[in-house]
């Protein structure tokens, strides 16, 4: 008689004793991150009147995007070399002490000095989690857990700008600086014990060529910079600002992501290509939108911000929903799908420029491209893992959130400057700029099947 085989004991959830706290703690800075980023664009105004520092308003923004850049490097290096927990608790010391300088800052060039701080800790924190996850977590948990990520990411851009508004109308502008660290600590605490878990590894060398791959870092950070700079300038300066901006990057940023990215090759470099190519997407249109229905529409600015939430929540659902359904057959299906949607999306979006269309179709097209973000994004950061070897996690993560990063402020910029360009923008530009984000999510959905590797 055949003895009988004990079923397999089911597999750990996100939050089984061992892993609740770490998730907990994750999530919550992962939605810290997020409401920094999109919090202080509400604040800002009334920091640079409280300061008198307009002659400084872009560089408190371009300074910690240009930090994260040259962080995410030196976390990627970092990690691979030591593992992720130099590069979780520096991240969070950095980003805790540059809001604490930011939120206490007499001048505005003070100010700026905490920004750039807070956005270098930003930097080292965010690849730090991802290779948290691919060392900590199982992997059939790791969809869902950037499933988790992405909706950190998305309800902080729901509530995110009212709170600060609130904040600052009732309370003071320094309160959406100083009130962070009150709960990133405890969070940054909570994932120590998890930490345990993860093996140590030895302590290695650098990589070959890491000295040079930080220079280049360098480089695509002030490109960075000036990028958000220029989109504060108007006429001869702001076209310069750009072009520098934009022609640095093209130097620069290829050197900081896979071999191969810029043909599409198979594996990894179709996989950072594809969410960048998402990011830019969805990111310049979602800039257009609001603009657009006030103006050709003449949607409320309310109104028509409700349009962008219905987006950001069926991004929450998209992801809620490939967390929970079964593994595709192939690697390629969900970014694929997703977009697909993004470019049905946006498309069906740019109809509404039309006085004929009807607004809710606009809605439901934003819906469908939030939908095609929330099947996209966790997809390809299981697929960054799946694809990395221990040693290259850091660095593989680090690429995936850079080329996030720049594709998007690149897009930004460009997109900022043919609205610019004219005495206003009309029916014209708007579906230029749709056009050009449809055909980049069009772009990726024809290469979504080289994310698959060649069999060796």
């Amino acid at each position: 008689m055949t003895a009988a085989v004990a079923p397999a004991p089911p597999a750990p959830g996100l939050f089984a004793p061992r892993l609740r706290a770490m998730t907990v703690g994750s999530v919550a800075l992962i939605s810290l991150l997020a409401f920094e980023s999109l919090a202080v664009g509400t604040a800002m105004p009334t920091v640079a009147r409280s300061l008198d520092g307009f002659a400084l308003y872009g560089l408190a923004f371009g300074g910690p995007f240009a930090a994260s850049v040259l962080a995410m490097v030196l976390s990627g290096i970092w990690c691979d070399a030591r593992g992720p927990r130099p590069s979780m608790w520096q991240g969070l010391v950095w980003f805790v002490v540059g809001l604490v300088v930011a939120g206490t800052a007499p001048t505005m060039a003070v100010l700026v000095v905490g920004r750039v701080v807070q956005g270098f800790g930003s930097g080292l924190l965010s690849v730090a989690l991802y290779v948290i996850v691919g060392q900590a977590y199982p992997e059939e948990l790791h969809r869902r857990i950037f499933a988790a990520f992405a909706a950190a990411w998305v309800v902080p851009s729901l509530v995110g700008p009212a709170v600060a508004g609130l904040v600052v109308e009732h309370l003071d502008w320094r309160w959406v600086f100083l009130a962070v660290p009150a709960v990133a600590v405890p969070a940054g605490l909570l994932i120590r014990p998890g930490l345990r878990s993860i093996a140590r590894i030895a302590v290695t060398a650098p990589p070959a060529g890491a000295v040079a791959r930080v220079g280049w870092a360098c480089g695509a950070g002030v490109s960075a910079a000036l990028l958000h700079i220029g989109g504060q300038q108007r006429g001869a300066s702001a076209v310069v600002l750009t072009a520098v901006a934009v022609a640095g990057l093209l130097v620069c940023a290829p050197r900081l992501l896979p071999a191969g990215f810029l043909r599409a090759a198979r594996g990894l470099p179709t996989v950072i290509g594809l969410r960048g190519l998402a990011s830019a997407a969805f990111v310049g249109a979602e800039v257009v939108i609001p603009l657009m229905l006030s103006r050709e529409r003449g949607l409320s600015p309310t109104a028509a911000g409700l349009v962008l939430t219905v987006g950001a929540l069926a991004w929450s659902a998209g992801s809620w929903v490939q967390g929970r359904m079964p593994a595709p057959a192939s690697r390629a299906t969900l970014p694929r799908v997703g977009l697909a949607c993004i470019t049905v999306g946006i498309g069906t979006v740019a109809s509404t420029v039309a006085p004929g269309t009807p607004i809710a179709v606009g809605v439901l097209g934003w819906a469908v491209a939030g939908t095609g973000m929330g099947l996209l994004y966790p997809s390809l950061s299981v697929l960054t893992l799946e694809l990395s070897a221990p040693g290259e996690q850091g660095r593989n993560s680090s690429s995936l959130q850079l080329g996030d990063s720049l594709f998007a402020a690149t897009v930004l910029a460009l997109t900022g400057a043919v609205l610019a360009a004219g005495s206003a923008p009309g029916a014209g530009s708007y579906l230029a700029t749709l056009a050009v984000a449809a055909g980049l999510a069009l772009l990726g959905a024809l290469l979504a099947t080289r994310v698959t590797p060649r069999p060796a």
